[in-house]
């Protein structure tokens, strides 16, 4: 019980990796907030961990707006008190070439992948100074580091993320709040799903080769993703911050 008496802002947290890290962290004594662009999905989990006895609070945001954002903080605040960790997990994915990508593509990738990470940390700060303390872990990408074909506006956006969890953990250290990352590798959810739709590929087959990438030859699940970012979050880990840690079966060992 790491995290009893805790209370976890989840952004993103109505789906794929966001709900597996809203279900450990509250298999494990936290509050949750989950912070969701998509009503049903966001208020399905919320109310499946209280369901499971835990406490959960669906907040409907959009992280690329400062004021939906601060209106989520204010409400997890009235509700819970204060926060303890945030899991900057909603993303935006959108890939192409330099040619095909619109400007308003980028916008939206960064607005969500960049600058929503920045709002979350920005208005949850006042909480973190009050406690004293506070963990934020940022969910990068193996993309932060590795170039792909097509994936320019996503990659960028994941590259950012990399350089900005760095940029806060020597920034905020002094207040001892904690800023680490997890760089996921080929993970099977709903935004991989949509890309193997788009590619025209045949899911199971899709899975295999997609699996083969890595050395475990196999695709990960959102719970592995979980149960890293439970660690960053958590106690464990206090003397880790403007860590990236990958998670990708052993695909970018070289």
């Amino acid at each position: 019980m790491r995290f009893e008496n805790k209370i976890a802002v989840v952004t993103g947290g109505g789906v794929g990796i966001g709900r597996a890290i809203c279900e450990r962290l509250a298999s494990e004594g936290a509050s949750i907030v989950v912070a969701e662009i998509e009503e049903d999905n966001g208020a399905e989990t919320a109310q499946a961990l209280e369901a499971s006895g835990s406490q959960a609070l669906f907040c409907r945001t959009d992280t690329s707006d400062s004021a939906s954002v601060a209106a989520m903080v204010a409400a997890a605040t009235e509700r819970f008190g204060t926060v303890d960790v945030l899991v900057n997990n909603a993303a935006a994915f959108v890939f192409g070439t330099v040619e095909e990508v619109t400007q308003e593509d980028w916008n939206r990738v960064f607005g969500v992948n960049v600058i929503g990470y920045a709002n979350c940390v920005r208005e949850l700060l006042p909480n973190f100074r009050k406690a004293g303390r506070g963990s934020v872990v940022n969910i990068a990408s193996m993309s932060s580091f590795v170039a792909q074909p097509e994936f320019i506006p996503y990659n960028a956006s994941k590259g950012a993320v990399a350089q900005l969890t760095r940029c806060l953990a020597m920034d905020l250290a002094p207040e001892n709040v904690r800023v680490n990352a997890v760089c996921p590798g080929a993970i099977r959810t709903r935004a991989t799903d949509r890309h193997i739709a788009k590619l025209g590929l045949e899911p199971e087959q899709a899975y295999i080769d997609f699996g083969k990438e890595a050395l475990m030859r196999r695709m990960g699940q959102p719970e592995e993703i979980a149960a890293v970012v439970a660690f960053l979050a958590s106690e464990d880990a206090s003397y880790m911050t403007g860590a990236q840690v990958v998670v990708d079966g052993g695909a970018t060992i070289d």
